[in-house]
């Protein structure tokens, strides 16, 4: 079973930047596009992006584009989000997914149905 691990969680002031990585040891991630999503406590979860199997596509929330970056680097089979110009409403629990679908460029969001597997989350708390 596919297993999927999230890194680079933490606390950072508005403004800041953080990066999560996305893993799956003794896995290899090149055939699924990656998703990540968040969840900030007593709200749902909600898509932030995604990427293609290989790379050549990504898709963002809209209030993320500009400020977050999504890539892969299959060789190191890791995916990551690359988060900056960060804002309080970016608080929450993030999880990276992986499924086995075709995206495009500014495609909607998949919803999270469409994703096989999961990791457990990381935290990202942004104050103010």
């Amino acid at each position: 079973q596919l297993r999927l691990v999230e890194s680079g969680g933490g606390s950072v002031q508005v403004g800041g930047s953080l990066t999560l990585s996305c893993s799956a040891p003794g896995f290899t991630l090149d055939q699924y596009a990656i998703g990540w999503f968040r969840q900030a406590p007593g709200k749902e979860r909600e898509g932030v992006s995604c990427i293609s199997n290989i790379g050549s596509s990504t898709t963002y929330k809209y209030s993320v584009q500009g400020r977050f970056i999504t890539s892969r680097d299959n060789l190191k089979n890791t995916v990551f989000l690359q988060m900056n110009n960060l804002k309080p409403e970016d608080t929450g629990t993030y999880y990276c997914a992986a499924g086995s679908f075709l995206i495009g460029n500014g495609w909607p969001l998949p919803k999270a149905q469409e994703y096989s597997f999961w990791g457990q989350g990381a935290q990202v708390t942004v104050s103010s």
